[in-house]
């Protein structure tokens, strides 16, 4: 098991360097990739096609249903971005279930600690999973990472673009991260641009795109900020400026790493990156080996998403283990995500 999950993250790290590289190979790389792309774009499109005019069928539900996802593979921020919009549902007096896939765990540890309250289903069938929650007495479902999964019918659908990977000339996979091309926000009821380090011209980039592929789309823009440090040993929270000037070890095993670690020294600290395959299952031995390295350092940092899993493989004796999380801050556009959800709530009663 160790070996394959080795092999998937090498397969990984191997064609996200031509998705990204702007060298030669990885230039003919991806003109060799053309092809499979062209076929690929062809078998999204039709059953697409197949699912619009009804012949592959969708299935309803008794409750309202707001999938978050978005057109790539991994890192537009669909977990913070799901849990936000399950705690706004809560706020506003509906009791929401949050669905996902579960994929290696952490994301569904991710949803309990962030709402210690909702419910949260790991079910690679989506239908399945919605009728679990629907079993448990909620009064709405948000399924996080469900674009693609069409076969469960939604209410309402919103998409996320990340501009911090935004590169102007999205490629469909193998070829490039896309799983469906950008027109295909069209069936979207609204699309978030996440960003985290991109700056305003990038963003508005994404928006003058958004705008040519899909113009009857709404589109919001949504900052994923840094929050309080958090240790994983004693629950104890310290403001982010503590990391000024500090020399710390941070780590990260997600989606454009990069971008944790440039937030991390915008703070003003001195960052020593150790980053990992998306879903990295970290072994023992990985986290002893990290924690000795760290002997120096003033601060260990990672995300919630790492800290879930290493948290209890960190030694005792290296002193705490810190995590950030991400908080949401809406910039632009929060009236449509009002409206979205002021629709949704009439049919959760």
């Amino acid at each position: 098991m160790k070996q394959s999950r080795s092999l998937v993250a090498k397969r990984r790290r191997a064609l996200e360097s031509v998705w990204t590289g702007r060298g030669k190979r990885a230039r003919v790389a991806r003109a060799l990739l053309a092809p499979v792309e062209a076929i690929y774009r062809l078998v999204v499109a039709t059953r697409g096609k197949l699912y619009d005019s009804g012949i592959f069928q969708t299935e309803n539900f008794s409750v309202p249903v707001l999938s978050i996802g978005n057109l790539t593979v991994g890192g537009t921020g669909k977990t913070p971005v799901a849990a936000w919009f399950a705690s706004r549902l809560r706020a506003k007096g509906v009791m929401p279930g949050i669905v996902l896939r579960g994929y290696g765990g952490d994301e569904t540890i991710v949803h309990q600690r962030l709402n210690e309250r909702v419910p949260v289903i790991a079910a690679a069938d989506r239908v399945r999973g919605i009728r679990e929650a629907i079993a448990q007495g909620v009064d709405a479902v948000v399924l996080d990472d469900a674009f693609q999964h069409r076969r469960a019918a939604r209410d309402a659908d919103v998409v996320l673009v990340n501009a911090d990977a935004w590169s102007g000339a999205p490629r469909l996979l193998p070829a490039g991260p896309w799983r469906e091309p950008l027109r295909s926000a069209r069936r979207a009821s609204l699309v978030i641009v996440t960003r985290k380090m991109a700056d305003r011209s990038t963003v508005e980039n994404v928006r003058r795109a958004l705008a040519n592929a899909a113009p009857q789309v709404p589109v919001a823009t949504a900052y994923l900020a840094p929050g309080d440090l958090r240790s994983t040993t004693t629950g104890q929270t310290m403001p982010l400026h503590v990391l000024q000037g500090a020399d710390l070890m941070a780590i990260a095993a997600i989606a454009h790493p990069e971008s944790f670690f440039r937030q991390l020294t915008e703070l003003g600290a001195v960052v020593r990156p150790h980053s990992y395959s998306d879903h990295h299952a970290f072994t023992r031995r990985e986290a002893r080996d990290l924690a000795a390295q760290a002997s120096s350092s003033d601060f260990v940092v990672c995300t919630l998403k790492d800290a879930v899993k290493l948290e209890s493989l960190w030694p005792a004796e290296a002193g705490s283990l810190w995590y950030v999380s991400q908080r949401l801050r809406i910039e632009d556009g929060e009236e449509h995500i009002e409206r979205l959800l002021d629709d949704l709530i009439p049919q959760a009663h």
